[in-house]
């Protein structure tokens, strides 16, 4: 199983927030570029990257801290957050970001998704965070009636590179994924499905690893010191990279 050291930006800083809310932030660095080469001499081979402000606006807000990020890992960047437009997605991958997550615009428009899923194979990542269920979307401020698990049967058979799942619920409450809701999405879609939100222990990780799944961003454990990156990743590549998400 692939780990995602999460970096959320907004205002330009790292932050973690619980639960979506805005209004709840802890501030975990004024230099994001400096926090993606800690998680990558610890051994992080890709990133997760969030443009909260971005989520907010409708539109990327902190790409020159994105462009910095990328350059300063040098590993493969996922960014999500305000991408809901071509000239978004090339901009984000001028940057030099590997995958581009979608939600938002998903939710409005499923046909574009799978348009520039087409024209960017294996590039595309389709974004569901859900509260109770149901899509939420514009950095989760706006739930839909759209379950989160319809929205990804309508998407699943264009080339995406992935399916991130997040439970809100769960995100950054430090109390485990919503694993049932996981099962559930991996059962109904032949996509993989990132988990996303709540993992605060390594039982976690090995109970998402046992389950089959390929991929887990994780925040505000490795931010708290919950557990050391390098323990997760020793646990998690035990059996070797998951070839899914290469």
């Amino acid at each position: 199983m692939v780990i995602y050291p999460a970096i959320d930006l907004l205002g330009g800083r790292c932050v973690r927030l619980r639960q979506g809310d805005y209004s709840r932030e802890t501030v975990f660095s004024d230099d994001p570029p400096a926090v993606a080469r800690r998680w990558v001499d610890q051994g992080a081979d890709r990133l997760h990257v969030v443009d909260l402000d971005g989520a907010k606006a409708g539109k990327p807000v902190n790409g020159p801290v994105i462009r910095r990020i990328v350059e300063t890992a040098s590993v493969p960047v996922q960014l999500g957050g305000g991408l809901r437009t071509d000239a978004d997605l090339a901009a984000a991958f001028d940057w030099g970001v590997r995958w581009a997550v979608l939600g938002t615009r998903a939710l409005r428009d499923p046909s574009w998704v799978r348009a520039v899923a087409e024209r960017h194979p294996g590039r595309v990542v389709l974004g569901l965070d859900a509260r109770d269920g149901y899509v939420a979307t514009a950095g989760w401020l706006d739930v839909s009636r759209v379950k989160a698990i319809d929205l990804a049967k309508q998407v699943a058979d264009a080339p995406l590179a992935a399916v991130v799942y997040t439970d809100i619920a769960t995100d950054g409450m430090m109390a485990g994924p919503n694993f049932d809701a996981l099962a559930e999405l991996r059962s109904a879609i032949d996509r993989p499905v990132i988990a996303s939100g709540g993992v605060s222990t390594l039982d976690h990780l090995k109970r998402l690893a046992a389950a089959g799944t390929p991929g887990c961003v994780v925040g505000r454990a490795l931010y708290e010191g919950a557990f050391d990156l390098s323990d997760a990743l020793n646990l998690t590549r035990a059996n070797g990279p998951d070839r899914r998400l290469l």
